[in-house]
């Protein structure tokens, strides 16, 4: 696999096309950290980490408005991507629908959203968007 971010976020954005309440996804570092602030930001309703040999996984409990049954997630994108990496400064972070949606940026200070990126003022590479 070229590109495990891209796999994580097709996985996530596959189970929500079918409806799943739970998706199962292989272990990494950034995937762990990607999971924690889609929970933080309230895209996704809990998630676990299991730890087997000789690697692990994460299952995501997906999150659905209890009456009209639509995800949270309406949108998952990748944007920097092996065979074009997409970086962005402090001041030119980019802004998804206005600060309705986030893009979730790698830093020097670790994985971030935009706007705690900007506050931090740390630049890096956009590596997705969600809305």
């Amino acid at each position: 696999m070229t590109d495990p971010i891209a796999d994580f976020l097709t996985r996530i954005r596959n189970a929500v096309k079918a409806n799943h309440k739970i998706v199962e996804i292989p272990t990494s570092k950034m995937k762990r950290e990607l999971t924690r602030i889609l929970h933080e930001k309230g895209y996704i309703l809990s998630y676990k980490f299991v730890e087997a040999q000789p690697s692990g996984s994460i299952k995501i409990a997906l999150k659905y408005h209890p009456e009209t049954k639509k995800s949270a997630i309406k949108h998952l994108s990748r944007i920097s991507r092996p065979g074009l990496r997409r970086y962005a400064g402090a001041e030119a972070m980019p802004r998804v629908l206005n600060g309705l949606g986030i893009a979730i940026v790698s830093t020097s200070h670790g994985v971030m959203t935009d706007k705690e990126a900007r506050e931090q003022n740390v630049g890096g590479e956009v590596l997705c968007y969600v809305y």
